[in-house]
């Protein structure tokens, strides 16, 4: 049997991109559901589970950065924001609050396909290597190598799809440095550094859940000059 299709969930409070990109999305293969706003958008995730929510984030209400930071709160389905703003403060902004990307507008429907379909690949397991530790140990923190896990004191931490990412991709190259730009290229987004801005403020999420003092890391540590490297104990 082939792998049900990726159910997303269209947040935006215009009626014809809702209704643009719900078709243009099944005809790709996607399951498709869709709000026109953070309340509605809330009562359809209370009764359905999703791959991925493409959220608009100019939207009249509750906009869609403090929906991005309420829903992380309980979720980690990824969440790609679709925003009309140029600033690059405000894209970030959307990152700190849990985004696993962005999409500025106007775009073209392919590179939402793209950029989707991105976000939904999963990275490869890990392959035991001889001795290679299942389990790292980051002080009071675990992860779990084979199932993507990260506890603290043996209660889960959760972690967005693009952390889980960052975290296996680290796994794999334990104490090397890993280049900014080989963490985008191997996060399937396209090169710049704006995408390169981004990968810090993931690191930076990332660190808190991970090290006792985040501003001073221990176990996800920036190598000058070359990029970030995961050293556990």
């Amino acid at each position: 049997m082939s792998d049900p299709a990726p159910h997303l969930l269209i947040v935006d409070d215009d009626e014809r991109i809702r209704g643009l990109l719900r078709k243009f999305l099944a005809r790709h293969g996607f399951l498709v559901s869709a709000a026109r706003d953070a309340a509605h958008a809330r009562r359809v995730l209370a009764g359905l589970e999703f791959d991925l929510i493409v959220l608009d984030v100019m939207m009249p209400g509750e906009d869609g950065v403090a929906l991005t930071r309420s829903l992380r709160e309980t979720l980690t389905t990824p969440i790609l924001l679709l925003t009309a703003r140029g600033e690059t403060d405000d894209r970030i902004a959307g990152l700190e609050a849990g985004a696993d990307d962005y999409l500025p507008k106007p775009f073209e429907p392919k590179e939402l396909l793209l950029r989707i379909n991105a976000i939904l690949r999963r990275m490869p397991e890990p392959e035991a290597e001889g001795v290679a530790p299942k389990i790292l140990a980051l002080g009071p923190v675990r992860y779990d190598m084979e199932r993507a896990e990260l506890t603290r004191d043996g209660a889960s931490i959760r972690l967005t799809a693009t952390e889980t990412q960052l975290m296996r991709i680290f796994s794999q190259s334990l104490r090397q440095p890993v280049t900014r730009s080989k963490l985008v290229e191997d996060l399937g987004r396209d090169r710049g550094q704006a995408q390169e801005r981004a990968i810090d403020v993931q690191i930076t999420r990332l660190r808190r859940k991970i090290e006792s003092d985040p501003k001073q890391p221990r176990y996800l540590q920036t190598v000058r000059g070359e990029g970030y490297m995961l050293a556990p104990d």
